[in-house]
């Protein structure tokens, strides 16, 4: 299949099934597809962790009971990037933690052998730049937000004699198309939303010979209703909104099990409060409340209650029944699970879609377009590589 016809292939299947995931799982107090009740019923709480954390699995239980479903791991596959990793002296791995220091040697290495100046955007201190300097590019820019990083990136460049410069800039705010060049290698590891977005536009805008990208958080710094960037996008009958861009990254590397507990706590005193402010107020739609410090899960349902109530002005009557409500948390919290569970079926299709409509977006602007994962799973979920090249 050419990139247009897997795009068209997958969108009219997510057009087609969008009631299994363009939907809010805190919204509903019981499922809300009759056809599913009985065999979600049928799973236990551990089932429900085993298959949401196996892609493969997940479409292996719902292909007879989801029509479309069987398609998916063929629409949404993408093959790997053959390349082989580089070794690197310690200091170059210096301050980049185990894990994120093998995704950027896959990273690397599916690049190819750097012949041209890189741009590295949203550089952070400049981790991927300095390993595309030690492997020859003939220089590295490196623009980034926070002027202290620059400062360090900088700093270990000059210690480690590597051929970089490091510029401060907002790319969203300031005039960054003078970076781009021509006869250049614009690279982007997990830039968010807006931000990869720009850096395309930029690129292609500049003609830059080589776009590489691998896009990440889809939904930050953008509008609530997603817009297209490709023509064929433009065309689809999906309205995606912030909450179904969500949905594309909501595939993660297994969690310590202390961080799944205060999760699973967190999950239930919410669900329990929001119980509890339906009951005092009549209202009957889910209402969120913000962030908080993972500390406040080590304390006691009552007392999340009093902060939360105090968050949305809402007064508890003091005969209120604390171990009722918290019950209630937690009988919603596994109606909560199991459609979750549907929804991410189609986790990485929607994130394909997304990576599709980068990539069709790029070969509209005459560039020849190659779309890969670049890593395995357990390193990263974000693991798609687009990489684009104008002919010579």
């Amino acid at each position: 299949m050419t990139l247009a016809e897997q795009f068209t292939a997958l969108d009219n299947l997510l057009y087609a099934t969008r009631q299994y995931w363009q939907c809010t799982a805190f919204d509903y107090d019981e499922l809300p597809w009759t056809s599913l009740s009985a065999p979600l019923a049928q799973l236990s709480d551990n089932d429900v962790a085993k298959l949401d954390s196996d892609q493969d699995a997940l479409y292996r239980f719902f292909s007879p009971l989801i029509e479309g479903v069987e398609q998916l791991p063929k629409l949404s596959a993408l093959s790997a990037a053959q390349a082989k990793r580089t070794d690197y002296p310690f200091w170059i791995s210096n301050g980049i933690k185990g894990r994120k220091f093998e995704q950027l040697q896959d990273f690397v290495a599916a690049l190819g052998v750097p012949t041209e100046p890189v741009l590295e955007w949203c550089a952070g201190k400049g981790h991927l730049g300095r390993m595309l300097a030690y492997n020859k590019a003939p220089k590295v820019h490196s623009i980034e937000l926070q002027q202290h990083l620059c400062e360090q990136g900088q700093h270990s460049a000059q210690q480690q004699g590597l051929a970089m410069k490091f510029s401060q800039a907002d790319v969203l705010t300031d005039d960054v198309a003078h970076y781009f060049e021509t006869q250049q290698h614009a690279v982007a590891l997990h830039a968010c939303g807006a931000l990869h977005q720009s850096f395309m536009q930029q690129a292609c805008s500049a003609q830059t010979q080589q776009i590489s990208l691998s896009p990440c958080c889809y939904h930050l710094f953008t509008d609530d209703m997603y817009e297209a960037m490709s023509e064929l996008a433009k065309c689809s009958k999906l309205n995606m909104r912030h909450r179904d861009l969500k949905l594309a990254l909501q595939e993660t590397v297994t969690a310590p099990s202390r961080v799944a507990k205060v999760r699973k706590t967190e999950v239930e005193w919410r669900l329990g409060f929001d119980a509890m402010r339906k009951e005092i107020t009549g209202s009957t739609t889910y209402v969120s409340v913000p962030s908080v410090n993972k500390a406040v899960f080590s304390d006691s349902f009552k007392s999340f209650c009093a902060w939360a109530a105090d968050k949305k002005a809402l007064e508890i009557p003091q005969d209120i029944d604390y171990e009722y409500f918290l019950l209630k948390g937690q009988v919603r919290k596994k109606v909560t699970e199991r459609i979750e569970l549907v929804r991410h079926v189609f986790r990485r299709a929607i994130e394909v879609w997304l990576v599709l409509d980068r990539a069709l977006y790029l070969q509209q602007q005459g560039y020849q377009v190659t779309v890969n994962t670049f890593c395995e799973k357990q390193l990263t979920p974000r693991n798609i590589l687009i990489k684009a090249r104008l002919p010579i």
